[in-house]
């Protein structure tokens, strides 16, 4: 009987674990990508995490839900979540994801990068807790190099750095608009003004004074030379700069002479030609002329004849206007009326047989008026 009973229990025992164990639902796992299958009693998927002693938090990726019913042949899938910075530009961001590479990253935070940006990892590889990934976004610029012109596409946040990537040097004296420490900006425009700096040295001339001495015993309104002017020659070195090719100033640092300049002099007559007029022998030729009469103030006047008489200093002097095809400029003549006189003068509406005669006084000019007289070319 003993024997008998052992066998029961033993028995008994065996069947209770074979029920035990067949009453088990089998689970299939995928865990991080790997596959495993077990057995279990656990009601609810949480009792099933709970007796692997999985580490799983909200972020992860559980399907189904930790509430859901543990059924017969299910299909369980958990993704652990890691946690990455993203760093983009300026802005640092940390998420969860549970995502297997970059790449699925990027889609998963509808981040959408064209073939000018660049990342610091490669979109195929996979995620790592604590993963850093470094984006940065291109920017369209117009670089104007030297004046001349071109669309670039650039990653760089300051003007510096992107000289440096476009391998564009700088001189000594070049400079960039905005300056070189500036933050690029969107569809910004990066100037890199070409600068030199060169030393012109040039002959150039030295011009003479012209001095007037007043001479008596030459007739007023005639001139003589008495010492020609020579231009003086100096060399000068100049200190000039270019922007682009184009010079945009030129300032002058020595100055050495080669030869002086000698001024000219010059002899004014300022015999009256009261003096000059004389009757001399009345036989020329007599005709009719309209006249009229002008001061050396009229509107438009410069006190000074075409032969070079000054009117203003020789009031009294006595002058006609002519047209200088009927009465060459020079002629002596007698004017009825007005007297002896000297054809110094021209006027635009002094045509033919009209003269204009001089006055000192508008007055003067006023009494006179218009009118017909005689006049008579002297010798």
């Amino acid at each position: 009987m003993a024997i008998t009973f052992a066998s029961f229990v033993v028995l008994a025992t065996t069947s209770g674990f074979i029920y035990y164990e067949g009453s088990k639902n089998t689970v299939a796992l995928t865990l991080n990508g790997e596959q495993k299958v077990v057995k279990t009693h656990a009601n609810t998927i949480k009792e099933l995490i709970a007796e692997l002693d999985l580490p799983v938090n909200s972020k992860d990726y559980l399907y189904p839900s930790a509430t859901a019913k543990v059924k017969n042949n299910q299909k369980v899938v958990w993704k652990q979540a890691k946690q990455v910075q993203i760093v983009k530009g300026n802005e640092k961001k940390t998420v969860w994801t549970t995502a297997a590479t970059v790449e699925a990253l990027l889609k998963e935070q509808g981040i959408v990068l064209n073939k000018h940006d660049e990342i610091s990892k490669s979109p195929k590889t996979k995620i790592k807790n604590k993963m850093e990934i470094g984006i940065d976004i291109a920017n369209h610029l117009t670089l104007v190099d030297g004046g001349e012109e071109k669309k670039v596409w650039s990653t760089s946040t300051t003007v510096a750095d992107f000289l440096t990537q476009q391998g564009i040097g700088l001189n000594e004296f070049d400079r960039v608009e905005p300056s070189l420490t500036e933050t690029i900006q969107k569809d910004g425009v990066i100037n890199v003004i070409r600068v030199e700096k060169v030393t012109d040295v040039v002959e150039e001339p030295v011009q003479f004074a012209v001095i007037t001495k007043k001479d008596e015993s030459l007739e007023a309104g005639k001139e003589k030379t008495i010492t020609p002017g020579q231009q003086g020659l100096v060399t000068r070195r100049y200190e000039v700069i270019f922007e682009n090719g184009k010079e945009v100033s030129r300032r002058m640092i020595s100055e050495k002479k080669i030869r002086e300049k000698h001024d000219k002099v010059v002899a004014v007559g300022t015999k009256p030609l009261d003096s000059q007029v004389s009757r001399g022998e009345e036989t020329g030729t007599e005709f009719y002329v309209t006249t009229t009469a002008y001061t050396a103030f009229c509107n438009g006047c410069s006190g000074r004849t075409a032969t070079g008489i000054d009117l203003r200093a020789n009031p009294n002097v006595k002058v006609i206007a002519v047209d200088p095809r009927v009465i060459p400029l020079g002629t002596k003549v007698f004017v009825e009326g007005y007297g002896y006189a000297v054809a110094g003068d021209t006027g635009s509406s002094i045509k033919g047989n009209k003269i204009d005669v001089f006055f000192p006084t508008k007055a003067e000019a006023f009494r006179w008026g218009v009118r017909k007289v005689k006049i008579k070319i002297l010798e």
